[in-house]
């Protein structure tokens, strides 16, 4: 019962409306990868309970999003000279449209195949997306152009960018960086218009995409940036809270449960976990404080009480939320390698794909347990897993795979 009240809270604590079998944004419908699905594939393989394949013309870290018949996702060229959001059919993976913008400036990023690395997201009758450097872009469903925000300056860092937007209510959220000179802000603009609304300044920009949550009577925006984790007013941009403690390279988006938020730093960087109960700076309310820890570029899972995350070496951990104590104390990490991707939540398990295009299902429990790997051989991919309306799809360098039971 406690799990099913913490599912539901975080479903309606999104702006929008959403159907319980899309997954209309980075990470899902709650932004932190829930899903309330019955009967969630836990086994297959590239000969096992595929639905179908399509090959990718361009490599790409993004993860897809899926509304209904659609599903949505972002590739660019090499350099980053053209990038694109397409539209497939879910029933069959048909290209439905594909909408290319170019871009002729130079962009530093880590690698020259990966500058589209930020999910769309969609309520339904727009699809928003951010394409770095390029811009923020609205189309409908259909692919016409609604709007577009292309005054949003340039975003400098050999890293690269990541952070998705956000629909809540009438507004598009986006974080705007990384920049390591230039300007990092929170922007939020009308979702119909795309004039601005808002915009929250920050000294340090970071690669998670914010996270919306319901705290109280009020909703507010958790943004992990550094130093500090912070409580923004997603209809003002009024910073409401600050916490320190992070570190350098945060990559992974912020967690939430049970009235308390948890933020992750990168690169051997910190990790913190803070009882939201003030304003101000609530630095002192912190649970726990993990000051130097390992890599992280995925994100977790909050669930029943406990933290669940797996650093980018592949080792999975599993804390206690309150004191931050390590519960699972993995000494070797499975056969799998390193990951990039975010957790998934279905029916009981933690699904977390693997850079070498497998993907390892965990039981979601204090216990250990591995159930499956379930592998994709000669594959390569730094995104995450989809569950959806009974599918799964996979975004690997090569493809995007559908996996459906044989009915």
């Amino acid at each position: 019962m406690k799990r099913m009240l913490t599912l539901a809270l975080l479903l309606t604590s999104l702006g929008s409306i959403v159907q319980a079998e899309d997954w209309p944004a980075w990470r899902g419908p709650t932004g932190q990868g829930f899903s309330t699905e019955k009967n969630v594939l836990l086994n297959w393989s590239d000969s096992e309970n595929v639905g179908w394949k399509i090959s990718l013309e361009h490599q790409g870290n993004s993860t897809p999003i899926v509304w209904g018949d659609k599903i949505f996702l972002t590739q660019a060229d090499k350099d980053g000279t053209t990038r694109s959001l397409l539209c497939f059919a879910r029933a069959d993976g048909q290209k439905l449209w594909q909408n290319d913008v170019p871009y002729d400036k130079k962009e530093r990023n880590w690698n020259a195949n990966w500058y589209c690395n930020a999910s769309p997201t969609t309520d339904g009758e727009r699809v928003v997306v951010s394409l770095g450097s390029a811009g923020m872009y609205c189309y409908d469903l259909d692919g016409k152009e609604l709007w577009k925000r292309t005054d949003l300056g340039a975003w400098d860092h050999a890293f690269g960018n990541a952070s998705s937007p956000v629909i809540y209510g009438d507004l598009v959220m986006l974080w705007c960086g990384p920049n390591d000179k230039g300007r990092n802000y929170l922007l939020a603009v009308n979702k119909e218009t795309g004039e601005t609304v808002w915009e929250h300044d920050e000294k340090n920009g970071s690669w998670g995409t914010p996270l919306v949550i319901r705290q109280g009577n009020d909703d507010q925006v958790l943004l992990a940036t550094v130093p500090a984790l912070k409580g923004i007013n997603p209809l003002t941009g009024e910073e409401l809270w600050s916490c320190d403690g992070l570190t350098k390279y945060v990559y992974t988006s912020p967690l939430y449960g049970d009235g308390v938020a948890v933020a992750m730093s990168g690169y051997s960087g910190a990790a913190l976990a803070v009882k939201l109960s003030g304003s101000g700076d609530i630095t002192s309310d912190r649970l726990w404080h993990h000051p130097k820890n390992i890599q992280r570029v995925g994100s977790g899972i909050v669930l029943d009480g406990y933290v669940y995350m797996m650093e980018e070496n592949g080792v999975p951990h599993c804390y206690d939320l309150i004191t931050g104590e390590e519960v699972w104390k993995v000494k070797t990490r499975p056969s799998g390698g390193n990951t990039w991707g975010s957790m998934v939540y279905a029916e009981g398990r933690l699904y977390v794909l693997m850079r070498n295009g497998s993907t390892q299902v965990f039981a979601a429990s204090p216990k250990y347990e591995l159930l499956t790997t379930n592998s994709l051989p000669n594959e390569s991919s730094n995104s995450s897993l989809v569950i959806s309306n009974g599918d799964l799809f996979v975004r690997t360098f090569e493809h995007l795979w559908c996996f459906r039971a044989k009915k």
